[in-house]
């Protein structure tokens, strides 16, 4: 059945990807972004497939935005908390403004706009939150303090809504994967090639693969197929979860 979706972080990257996958599943995706110019770029090459998304201009980290979301959109059956950013430095060196950046998109914003889509969710008795966390949620890499700890905070955050909603048909699971291949990790690359004073080869090789038994970068249909999953009646009882996609990274 036909579920409306809403995708934050959705012009790029992981959010592109799962915007894409769950639109030829005939969901109607509503593709919200920073980047409006993406949103809409992207759901004009959607549209154009026959399939039905629209775009919508969010700051997840602007709380008046968040708030305008349900009153827009109120009708929401699936909410995907995908936006990111990311900064590598040492804590010393890290500006506070943007340490306090990360943790409101990463973080706050996820909350706010659960916050704002659960009262529909409750009124419908049905509602899916699939948050995009990280290996980042489990695990630490130096020179990343914000956005492990926010991402570390998503999974204490699935774990309290899921006890807030258990008398409903609602479920609340974060994804969290090792290394995908994205424009934001390709940053990445880069700027740790820079911190650690090495060729981005051996960031690659020495430094993001090196933990995985697997020795390879997760692809963007395993992340589809995973929400996939998520969305279905087989995982109606699956809640408070963190659903692990790392080639075997945790398991040293």
């Amino acid at each position: 059945m036909s579920k409306v979706v809403f995708v934050t972080g959705a012009a790029s990257g992981i959010g592109e990807a799962l915007t894409e996958a769950l639109a030829s599943e005939g969901h109607r995706i509503i593709v919200s972004d920073l980047n409006l110019a993406g949103a809409e770029n992207l759901c004009q090459q959607l549209t154009q497939k026959g399939l039905n998304a629209e775009p919508y201009e969010l700051d997840v980290s602007n709380q008046e935005k968040i708030d305008q979301v349900a009153i827009d959109h109120p009708h929401i059956d699936i909410l995907v908390n995908n936006a990111g950013i990311q900064y590598v430095s040492k804590l010393e060196q890290f500006p506070s403004d943007r340490w306090r950046l990360l943790i409101d998109i990463l973080l706050t914003g996820p909350a706010m706009l659960t916050r704002a889509v659960l009262p529909g969710m409750k009124e419908r008795n049905f509602g899916r939150v699939i948050n995009i966390g990280s290996i980042h949620a489990l695990v630490a890499s130096p020179y990343k303090s914000a956005y492990v700890a926010a991402k570390h905070g998503l999974l204490g955050f699935a774990k309290t809504i899921a006890l807030e909603t258990g008398e409903n048909d609602i479920t609340i699971n974060t994804v969290c994967p090792s290394y995908v291949k994205t424009p934001l990790v390709e940053k990445q690359i880069a700027a740790q090639a820079q911190e650690h004073g090495i060729s981005e080869d051996e960031v690659i090789h020495n430094i993001m693969l090196e933990p995985m038994p697997k020795k390879a970068f997760i692809a963007m249909e395993e992340l589809a197929d995973t929400a996939k999953f998520l969305m279905s009646p087989a995982a109606r009882n699956i809640t408070a979860q963190t659903i692990v996609l790392d080639g075997g990274w945790t398991a040293r």
